[in-house]
């Protein structure tokens, strides 16, 4: 299924383009699902149809959908009630009812994650259009997943589970509680839950498509928005210039305003796959004012993302890794060899990653940022390296 990831600034008519977006696939006949996390329906006001915590059909082959964040969490908290209670009496803590529960910040997002999976996975959609809150927000929500496994497998080793007939003599010789069966059995489930979401972010048919008002905020907005998703693995295939003004107006304030807008258009045609969307004139309301909107189609095949390893032992002695990181300065780049993982660092954003197998074997030996693109240099460790004869 090809997954169409919408965010940019916020206030630039995200919504508005993914609603566009999936009109037009959906009346081009593919079976299309456009998710909102908005609390507000943003998403039905645009579409002209309310929508809400179940699938509603707004036209032929296109569904919309705002998944009820509330009634998730409560499900999810009466469930570790249930699977505490021995904790929970030892403590002498008393019960929350599910009436008396309201959804945590982030709650809205978790369930996003969550209808995403569930969609990807439900083989009853072509096509998958995400509104995603504005792209700080979006990029720590699709971030998610991967730290959580992380952090997962760092406090609740999956391999500790094979010395569970041991658990109860560990105990004794500690003097301490050992974690209960039912811990492991929720991280196993996490995990894969987590796995799932991952695996649907990651995919090579999953890419981002930015919305943004052209014009200097948009433009620095852009910019760092773009090297984010990168580091993500995250490919943007097109940048939606959102409420163009007209060229042409005897009015000298909107004239001033539409030739700001012209430069900023002019630099993100060098750099990306640009769409202009004009100002209507008005907030776009209903299926009509929707398919006026000249958003980009959707490229069924997209070309993956690749962070390739160049061998270049016979020539400089070095393994080259090869980040593409379009929109990256250089002074805010940072770099920290963990083990078998490195710590990337651009401006605000961080991830870790781990190292491909044949890099585990080396040291770092410098990098360069060329082209927007970050290349490490990996010299062999004659210690771990394989020798020849």
């Amino acid at each position: 299924m090809r997954t169409i990831l919408i965010t940019g600034p916020g206030g630039t008519g995200r919504t508005t383009v993914a609603a566009a977006t999936a009109l037009q696939a959906a009346r081009q006949g593919t079976r299309t699902l456009v998710l909102s996390a908005d609390r507000t329906d943003t998403l039905g006001a645009v579409l002209g149809v309310p929508t809400g915590t179940e699938p509603i059909e707004a036209e032929p082959n296109l569904t919309a959908w705002r998944p009820d964040a509330a009634e998730r969490f409560r499900e999810d908290l009466t469930a570790f009630q249930q699977r505490a209670t021995t904790a929970l009496d030892l403590l002498g803590a008393s019960r929350l009812d599910a009436e008396e529960v309201t959804p945590l910040p982030g709650a809205e997002e978790l369930a996003l994650l969550r209808a995403l999976r569930d969609a990807a996975t439900s083989e009853t959609y072509d096509l998958l259009v995400v509104d995603l809150p504005p792209a700080p927000q979006a990029l720590a929500l699709l971030a998610l997943p991967e730290e959580l496994r992380r952090y997962l497998r760092r406090l609740l080793p999956p391999e500790r589970q094979a010395a569970r007939a041991l658990r109860p003599v560990l105990g004794r010789l500690a003097g301490v509680p050992m974690p209960a069966e039912w811990l492991y059995e929720t991280a196993a489930r996490w995990d894969l839950e987590l796995a799932a979401v991952e695996a649907v972010v990651g995919d090579r048919a999953t890419t981002v498509r930015l919305v943004a008002e052209p014009g200097p905020a948009g433009s620095d907005a852009v910019r760092t928005a773009t090297t984010a998703f990168a580091l993500r693995g995250l490919s943007v295939d097109a940048l939606v210039a959102s409420r163009v003004l007209p060229g042409a107006t005897n009015d000298t304030w909107l004239a001033a305003l539409a030739a700001q807008q012209r430069k900023a258009l002019d630099e993100w045609g060098e750099t990306y796959d640009l769409h202009e969307v004009p100002h209507l004139g008005h907030d776009p309301r209903g299926t009509g004012d929707l398919a006026a909107l000249p958003v980009p189609g959707v490229n069924k095949t997209p070309p993956p993302v690749e962070w390739p390893v160049v061998d270049q032992l016979a020539d400089d002695g070095v393994l080259v890794w090869h980040i593409p990181l379009l929109g990256a300065i250089r002074e805010e780049l940072d770099l920290v060899r963990r083990g078998d993982e490195l710590v990337v660092t651009a401006g605000q954003f961080r991830r870790i990653v781990p190292l491909p197998s044949a890099l585990r074997r080396c040291t770092v030996a410098g990098a360069a940022l060329r082209e927007g693109e970050l290349r490490i240099r990996f010299a062999p460790d004659p210690g771990l390296w394989p020798r020849t004869t």
